[in-house]
């Protein structure tokens, strides 16, 4: 029995494209890429979905507040689930939010801080690092996410080598599905059934 963990943001949670600021909606169940993913791998496999919407790397939203570092919770869920065949690691998109002045390097990095505690807290025995869909400044997230567009170039180059120096899996979620025009963050169903027929075969190569 596999077990898979998948940390994430809202992508992973399954929110919905938001038509009004602070209104989440999600998908139901079986609409969401990591269910779609559990269902094509099969009843041999165990997959957890942790998935917080405005979760970030390293940093903490003093906006939306709700404990959204993804660092500072990673050990509870990682002790919590162990033990974890596969890691898959996709977050960063909240980090292009324009109150957190990141750069795209610096996303990768944390992306590797994410890896290295990862590994310090548990025997994890393997990682694959998924780069995130390259969003847009759309409809109601356009203002949060000011200046996005500019600051994720080179993006997925930068998670790319931070997966190759660390050892880990590699993905570029951009190359399957693309984030909806409603929202220029989130993803529709049809993209969260495709990705989650990606991921089934890509987890499935690396266990």
């Amino acid at each position: 029995m596999a077990v898979i963990l998948c940390y994430g943001d809202s992508n992973t949670h399954g929110t919905k494209p938001l038509k009004e600021v602070g209104k989440l909606e999600r998908h139901g169940p079986g609409n969401r890429w990591p269910d779609v993913m559990a269902a094509i791998l099969g009843a041999d496999h165990t997959v957890i979905s942790e998935g917080l919407p405005g979760r970030t790397t390293v940093h903490d939203d003093i906006i939306e507040g709700g404990m959204r570092n993804g660092l500072t919770v990673l050990p509870a869920i990682l002790h919590s689930h162990c033990p974890i065949d596969l890691m898959v690691l996709m977050l960063g998109t909240n980090d292009l939010k324009n109150r957190f002045s990141v750069t795209a390097f610096e996303i990768a990095r944390s992306l590797e801080r994410l890896i290295v505690t990862t590994r310090s807290e548990i025997d994890v025995k393997d990682i694959l690092l998924v780069a995130p869909v390259p969003v847009k400044e759309a409809g109601v997230q356009a203002n949060a996410f000011a200046g996005a567009e500019v600051r994720q170039a080179g993006l997925t180059e930068h998670i790319a080598a931070a997966a190759e120096r660390q050892g880990c899996g590699y993905l570029d979620a951009g190359q399957h599905v693309a984030v909806s025009d409603v929202d220029g963050i989130h993803w529709d169903v049809d993209a969260h059934h495709n990705f989650g027929a990606v991921m089934a075969q890509a987890v499935e190569a690396r266990l």
